[in-house]
């Protein structure tokens, strides 16, 4: 894990390295999912890529890989737990919600969505 890019003030840097706790859903190689605190419907899973990355475009330039992870572990965990119907919504910056700025993608789902969603 010493090798891993981390932010030393990250709230999910912090979960990713065991020093603050979390519901851990499942726990690959790159990434790492937890569910949300203050779920939004009753599938609520954070997805998060274990190296810090701001946002969801920072991450699709330094490490389309593990984007590719992060979003076949999110349809992984709704196939298991939403009958594989879902929504994954990635917040990109403080206007459009994202307040914690470590690329997390909010897997979404066991309800029905309304649209358009905000």
């Amino acid at each position: 894990m010493s090798n891993r890019i981390t932010d030393p003030d990250c709230l999910f840097c912090k979960i990713v390295a065991g020093q603050l706790p979390a519901n851990v859903v499942a726990d690959e190689e790159k990434v790492l999912a937890f569910r949300d605190i203050d779920p939004k419907a009753p599938l609520h899973v954070l997805v998060v890529p274990k190296d810090h990355h701001a946002d969801v475009t920072t991450l699709a330039h330094a490490d389309g890989a593990t984007l590719a992870e992060l979003v076949k572990l999110g349809s992984r965990i709704a196939a298991d737990e939403a009958g594989g119907e879902f929504r994954l919504v990635f917040n990109t910056g403080p206007s459009s919600g994202q307040s914690v700025f470590h690329v997390h993608g909010h897997v979404l789902g066991g309800r029905d969505m309304g649209w358009p969603p905000g």
